[in-house]
């Protein structure tokens, strides 16, 4: 029987100082069990100036974001024709970091998170509204749990 996973280019790249970062593999199962369809990912874990700069050249917003999703669309067809999704995922080491302490969370247990909600945007979903958050929200509670990682939206 065929593999029914969807198809995965990544590219792990650690631009960030930070200390306990997660490895390639453990940023790899998250991506793969967010997936839902072919794509070439790379995931990019930075420090707090790239991750500011990136959010004021591309969203007009000065602040450091935990994480940031660029997605690219199809960006060519695998052999059987179906839509090869491109995209990035930037995380901002320092405050998921700061984050996990503040919310008194496990540190790779929040990169899990963010990892997983960056994939997600990548394939539209998206919390701008209540009906909407609930469903990104029901996704990445299902996804983490894979992981034996708690609700990361209850107290």
């Amino acid at each position: 029987m065929p593999d029914s996973r969807p198809g995965l280019r990544l590219a792990v790249q650690f631009a960030s100082t930070a200390a306990d970062l997660p490895g390639r593999a453990q940023v790899r199962r998250w991506v793969a069990a967010a997936l839902e369809r072919d794509a070439e990912i790379t995931v990019r874990l930075v420090d707090a100036d790239e991750a500011r700069a990136l959010n004021q050249d591309f969203r007009h917003k000065d602040y450091v974001p935990n994480v940031l999703t660029f997605e690219y669309g199809e960006i060519g067809h695998d052999e059987s024709g179906r839509g090869i999704l491109g995209g990035d995922v930037v995380i901002c080491a320092p405050v998921v970091a700061r984050e996990a302490r503040e919310q008194r969370r496990p540190l790779l247990h929040h990169y899990a998170h963010m990892t997983v909600h960056g994939v997600l945007h990548l394939q539209a979903y998206d919390h701008l509204d209540p009906a909407d958050a609930d469903i990104m929200e029901a996704r990445e509670i299902a996804i983490l749990k894979r992981f034996r990682i708690p609700n990361p939206y209850s107290s």
